[in-house]
């Protein structure tokens, strides 16, 4: 299923009370429950004035409901095409295959 980056302009977000994010937050697992099980909220992350949702969902279209119905304001959808973390920098390890006769070490 994709994921998706929301960007949300949101005045003031970083300086919301815990008790205005919990708001935020039921509000929009109420919407989730009402959509169904296709579309999760994964995370959220407030920077300045911008919030920035990862969700999983079967298209944009499915988002944008979900925002229409919380009233919440959606500037910018963007499905994440590859994600990387710093596992990524590892080198796989190749199996060490035996031939017939021989003995792995």
């Amino acid at each position: 299923m994709p994921k998706f980056i929301i960007e949300r302009d949101i005045p003031g977000a970083a300086e919301l009370s815990p008790t205005e994010l919990q708001g935020l937050a039921q509000k929009s697992a109420s919407v989730l429950r009402e959509l169904g099980p296709l579309i999760q909220w994964v995370q959220s992350f407030i920077a300045g004035d911008r919030m920035y949702c990862i969700y999983i969902a079967p298209n944009a279209d499915m988002i944008r409901e979900h925002a229409r119905r919380g009233a919440f304001p959606v500037d910018k959808i963007t499905r994440i095409e590859v994600i990387i973390d710093p596992t990524t920098a590892e080198v796989p390890h190749k199996s060490r295959e035996t031939s017939a006769g021989s003995a792995a070490p």
